[in-house]
């Protein structure tokens, strides 16, 4: 049987102290139900609000995590919710001003990310299923997915992620836009988004086989202000094995 490993590592800003956590999705489950005793199913959360320096997120009004979010990080691995149609709410931190909500049906061991995004007091929080059960390494591939979190609803840039001159996604990405998980050969990847006017950034990545990541494109164009620009930032969300 497959199993997808989760690694509590951030790339987009350095950890210090204890830098990986390792969870094991075929006994997830199991050992979520021993602690609930009851049907659950996995979220990670992110940060990707630029004007927002730490957030808190909420299910059905309880805290997801019992720390803030700061910019362009997450919750590391997923965590345990119960299974139903949920509210999920995402609000400032240091003053509790309510940014966004929305509500989704999550599923008995199955496994959620929720993208909070936006700008300028127009906020969203992005509700995807991560069809991690479908993934496999057996070819020797890494996986890997993007979100286009840049901050302007009016604005369609072009991503294009390539390797050695194929093109792995390259198509325009509408604001609040989630790719499927694909595999590519492990090695160098090029990522460029560009819009020709406000946006144009690109960078190297490194993918190693059988690792699982996520490319995140943040940032508000023709922003002064580095911290809050275009950027591009990536996490890896784990690892799949195939040994049984």
């Amino acid at each position: 049987m497959k199993k997808v490993f989760f690694w509590l590592r951030q790339y987009t800003i350095p950890l210090t102290g204890i830098l990986l956590l390792i969870f094991v999705l075929s006994a997830c489950k199991k050992t979520l139900d021993t602690v609930n005793q009851q049907p659950v199913a996995g979220l990670m959360a992110f940060n990707l609000v630029p004007d927002k320096a730490a957030i808190g997120v909420t299910i059905s009004g309880n805290n997801l995590t019992n720390f803030p979010l700061l910019y362009t990080n997450y919750t590391g691995g997923y965590q345990p919710v119960y299974i139903g149609n949920r509210d999920v709410a995402s609000y400032e931190f240091n003053t509790g001003t309510s940014l966004a909500s929305a509500s989704h049906l999550f599923e008995d061991s199955s496994y959620y990310s929720v993208f909070v995004v936006g700008a300028n007091g127009s906020y969203k929080n992005l509700i995807v299923k991560d069809k991690l059960d479908s993934l496999s390494s057996s070819t020797g591939e890494a996986i890997v997915r993007y979100v286009n979190a840049i901050a302007d609803s009016t604005l369609q840039p072009l991503v294009r992620v390539s390797a050695n001159g194929s093109d792995i996604f390259n198509s325009n990405a509408p604001f609040a836009t989630v790719s499927d998980f694909k595999g590519i050969a492990p090695g160098d990847i090029s990522v460029n988004v560009n819009n020709e006017t406000v946006i144009n950034s690109s960078r190297t990545l490194t993918l190693e086989k059988g690792k699982i990541y996520t490319i995140l494109l943040v940032g508000i164009p023709q922003q002064s202000d580095t911290a809050k620009a275009v950027q591009i930032k990536f996490i890896q969300n784990g690892a799949v094995s195939t040994n049984p």
